[in-house]
């Protein structure tokens, strides 16, 4: 690819030629408009518009996916033709702004009268343009470093109760979870800032314990706080857990934004635990919103560290080959033309996951780097959170003899109690 362009890919839905709805589509978010206007020199035009690069047409669809009003107005009928759109806008058009690289590779498009369907696929970007933007701060290396947990995958827990427990009680779970043996700890998604464990009181409750086991075993637990907030908040949020010694802050990646993510990670060497919460409505219909693709491309260049792809297996609508393609894409650089894995992120699965579903989640990612998050997978283990995270390690040790959880687990007690207890 260029190394001045950025490439997008999309899945159009249009009762009329998609030649002519890409060329719109071009135009719309680079140098035109729906007519030629003033100043529209052909000078200005060589520099700044956007150019199609390839349409291929897929199988009509039956039904239109997606009313319009415009089309209704012009009384245009069926078929409803999709193909797969290919579209490269000038990076100077952009500049070093991630809402404005969100906003010219989606922006009106999805507002577009003449289409039915429009979905972005992926952002191919050339490592020009990713150097101009934040790198994890530790990424894969850096959060295995920290927690000292190397040629496994990091396994980990989230708080439950998701919300609702005072800080001290929040505090007694993390000192219960670190005697277990676990690597990483998580707050829910939607535990921030509530009145009954704030965050001013929770990370020193929390962190008094992690830094007690720490100092008596040598093992650092990280623990990602989630510090979803306004911006200025989750500074001095962050600013808290690094002073308490902790090692990685969580925030709600669709509500605090590009631009709020950008400015955490530029104020904390802190891991950021990037969580998708709500990216199902961006993305489970067919034909509208941002494939995962293009979403962690914008958010990586954010600099998360770590990046959320569901489950297999788990409570969630994703299929196996959309989590194991998730997982696969943080693993990769991010840019096309990337020389090194500086910039990977570690994914993260969750959603109902336990000893059972190891073997396919290490399938899926490929390799061992990835934590392996079981919530009622450890809390609601029938012998305790200990046997649960016991079961993990004996589900690993039988994976790495390349021996089945069931053989395996003649021998493993917590291992045998977690096939019986979640495998029914």
């Amino acid at each position: 690819m260029s190394a001045e362009r950025i490439e997008a890919s999309y899945l159009i839905e249009t009762p009329l030629d998609p030649r002519r709805i890409a060329d719109i589509m071009a135009g719309e978010q680079s140098s035109g408009t729906f007519v030629r206007v003033a100043n529209e020199t052909d000078e200005l035009r060589e520099r700044a518009a956007a150019e199609v690069l390839s349409i291929k047409e897929l199988e009509p669809a039956q039904v239109p996916s997606l009313a319009s009003a415009y089309l209704e107005r012009k009384a245009i009928g069926g078929p409803w033709r999709r193909a797969h759109v290919r579209v490269a806008f000038p990076m100077a058009n952009i500049g070093a702004s991630l809402p404005t690289l969100a906003a010219t590779v989606s922006g009106n498009l999805y507002d577009l009268g003449e289409v039915t369907g429009l979905k972005l696929i992926d952002v191919a970007l050339p490592q020009a343009y990713r150097n101009r933007f934040e790198q994890p701060a530790m990424g894969v290396s850096g959060t295995r470093r920290a927690t000292d947990v190397h040629d496994r995958p990091l396994f980990g827990t989230i708080i439950k109760p998701n919300v609702g427990m005072r800080s001290h009680e929040i505090a007694d779970v993390a000192e219960l979870l670190c005697e277990a043996g676990i690597d990483f700890i998580k707050d829910d998604e939607v535990c921030a800032n509530p009145d009954h464990a704030p965050i001013a009181e929770r990370v020193p409750a929390v962190m008094a314990k992690i830094r007690a086991h720490r100092d008596r075993t040598g093992k650092h637990v990280m623990v990602a706080f989630n510090i979803t907030d306004e911006t200025d908040a989750m500074r001095r949020h962050a600013d808290l857990v690094e002073q308490e010694g902790g090692s990685c802050v969580m925030a709600s990646l669709n509500w605090c934004g590009l631009s709020g993510m950008q400015t955490l990670r530029r104020a904390t060497g802190l891991a950021v635990h990037g969580h998708r919460n709500g990216y199902g409505a961006l993305a489970r219909h067919p034909a509208l919103g941002i494939g995962f693709d293009a979403y962690q491309a914008l958010y990586r260049l954010a600099g998360v560290d770590h990046m959320h792809v569901h489950g297999i297996g788990g409570k969630f609508s994703d299929a196996a080959e959309e989590v194991k393609a998730a997982a696969r894409r943080c693993l990769q650089p991010l840019a096309a033309d990337a020389s090194g894995d500086g910039d990977i992120v570690m994914p993260a699965f969750s959603s109902g996951q336990w000893a059972g579903t190891l073997p396919v989640t290490l399938d899926a990612a490929g390799s061992a780097d990835f934590m392996f998050m079981a919530g009622g997978g450890i809390l609601a283990h029938p012998d305790g959170p200990a046997a649960g995270v016991r079961s993990l390690r004996q589900a690993w040790d039988a994976i790495c003899l390349g021996q089945t959880l069931e053989s395996a687990s003649s021998s493993q007690s917590e291992l045998a109690a977690a096939l019986r207890f979640f495998g029914s």
